[in-house]
Formats: C-alpha cells, sequence, structure tokens
C-alpha cells in the first residue's frame, strides 16, 4: 500500500513566510554571513519631499554622502529621473564593520511632470546631503495679479431748465 503525504497548506504557507523573512531581513538588516555581503549593496531610493508654490515646484531629495558628481538628472517628455549611486567608503576595510544598516549602490527615481513646468529652466543644487531639484512654472501658467483701476467718478449734470 502506498502512503500519500496530503499537504497542509498552512504549514506551506508558514514555510514561505520564514523564507520570505530570512531573505529580506539578511538584505536589508546586515545578519547575513559573509557569504551574503554583497546585500548591502543594493538598489535603494532616496527620500523625497516635493512641494509646490506659485514660481514652480521643488524636490527635496535626500541623499547623504551622495557626491553631486555621481548624481545624474534627466528630463525626457514630461518625465524627470534622478539616479545616482551611494558608494560604500572604505570598501576594503569591511572587517572592521560591526553592523551595516544602511543600503548603498545605485538609486532612481522617476516622476511624471505636470504642464505647466519649463522644462529649459530646471535648476538642481546639493548642500549638506539635500539635493534641491527646482522646476519652474512656466510664465503663462503662473497665476497673475490684475490691477483694476480707478476711473474719475462719473458725475451726472442735472438739466438746467430756462424759466
Amino acid at each position: 500500500m502506498a502512503i500519500i503525504r496530503r499537504n497542509d497548506p498552512f504549514r506551506d504557507l508558514l514555510a514561505l513566510q520564514d523564507q520570505l523573512f530570512r531573505t529580506f531581513d539578511s538584505a536589508y538588516r546586515g545578519t547575513a554571513g559573509r557569504e551574503d555581503e554583497q546585500s548591502m549593496v543594493a538598489t535603494w531610493s532616496p527620500l523625497v519631499d516635493i512641494f509646490e508654490d506659485s514660481d514652480g515646484i521643488t524636490l527635496k531629495v535626500e541623499l547623504p554622502e551622495v557626491e553631486a558628481k555621481d548624481v545624474e538628472i534627466q528630463v525626457e517628455g514630461n518625465t524627470l529621473t534622478l539616479k545616482g549611486e551611494r558608494k560604500l567608503e572604505h570598501e576594503d576595510k569591511r572587517d572592521g564593520y560591526h553592523r551595516v544598516e544602511r543600503t548603498y549602490g545605485s538609486f532612481s527615481r522617476t516622476f511624471t511632470l505636470p504642464s505647466t513646468v519649463d522644462v529649459e529652466h530646471i535648476t538642481a543644487e546639493s548642500k549638506d546631503g539635500v539635493l534641491r531639484v527646482f522646476l519652474p512654472k512656466r510664465p503663462e501658467t503662473k497665476p497673475r495679479q490684475i490691477k483694476v483701476a480707478a476711473s474719475a467718478p462719473h458725475t451726472q449734470s442735472a438739466p438746467v431748465s430756462k424759466q
């Protein structure tokens, strides 16, 4: 008589969950052994604040320890793409590290630009680990204040009667 094994779907699900947790834990928390040392070098995504005022849209991108020369900004059509790389300092001296929690390696963020942006005059500046990208609005899309001119009071003269 053959032995038939019944699969327990919950046991399989728990095994899969354990495998996922171990995979993500080793890749992002630095708990892997020497064989997974390269896991700290991965694709990461910098945090971005986006705000708008009457002049344009500003992106503030957190890029600590990323040099301006390692950042590339591209505009193609109505898409803005930020690319770059954060390098692990002293890569040859990893033995001295007790824990590496930050992610190193290449990053890429893509944003869809509204039609109000003047793509010819976009500027970027990096200071204190923050990249500021300013997307100016086209002049024709900026709100304009229209002054209302006051005219001289219009007086009606009363008809002169002859008597």
